[in-house]
């Protein structure tokens, strides 16, 4: 299981995949409401992320292009294009599109459910 947001391994781990799922959740309903929430928490805690990084000052999404609410609004219709082009390069690939938290809850709760919930073994 990963993200398939890095564009340096995307190419390697699309090859690779049994199965994509792809969270394609309203934006402005779910999303960016999430989205905003958890940079607020984070920065207001000082919340130590990956690496030793922390959400930097408020103010920054308003000049710092790659801040992490400015690249989910402006980054937001790329996987309508590239998921798309990957089921025409991989049409025997399976991609489960989920559109609701509603669909996420019914997939997590579904078969799968203790699949995903026990770490794999290595």
């Amino acid at each position: 299981m990963t993200e398939w947001q890095y564009s340096q391994v995307r190419e390697l781990l699309a090859e690779r995949a049994d199965v994509l799922i792809w969270l394609d959740l309203p934006f402005t309903r779910v999303v960016l409401p999430r989205l905003v929430q958890r940079t607020l928490r984070r920065r207001w805690h000082r919340e130590v992320l990956w690496n030793g990084n922390v959400e930097p000052p408020l103010w920054t999404v308003l000049r710092d292009s790659d801040h992490v609410v400015r690249y989910a609004v402006t980054g937001r219709r790329k996987y309508h294009q590239k998921i798309p082009a990957l089921a025409a390069a991989r049409p025997e690939l399976p991609i489960i599109r989920l559109r609701s938290p509603a669909q996420v809850e019914r997939w997590m709760s579904g078969p799968l459910r203790d699949v995903v919930a026990r770490p794999p073994r290595l």
